[in-house]
């Protein structure tokens, strides 16, 4: 995993506490949760200057649930952090 890939990984490691403890008393529960996270890596974490440029909200919110659906559509050994990393920067390094 390179450098941007496990910053990416830390970032999303954070936003995610940080939505739980917004959504404490739904213990974490949020059927637009999506939406948050990208909300926040957008506007309010260092992602847009690790992927060398700005992220388009709906485009990550987009790719998050994306990557959800693939993620849970099979067992994994992997955290699930680790693989949406990997493939964000995938991808959102294309778009820049």
């Amino acid at each position: 995993m390179d450098d941007t890939t496990t910053r990416v990984r830390d970032l999303l490691h954070e936003v995610a506490e940080t939505h739980h403890v917004v959504y404490r008393i739904t213990d974490g529960t949020d059927d637009d949760w999506a939406t948050f996270y990208a909300d926040w890596l957008t506007r309010l974490s260092e992602l847009p200057a690790l992927l060398g440029g700005s992220v388009v909200r709906s485009a990550l919110a987009y790719e998050l649930v994306s990557l959800d659906r693939e993620f849970t559509s099979e067992p994994r050994l992997q955290a699930w952090e680790d693989y949406y990393a990997k493939h964000l920067v995938e991808r959102l390094r294309k778009w820049g």
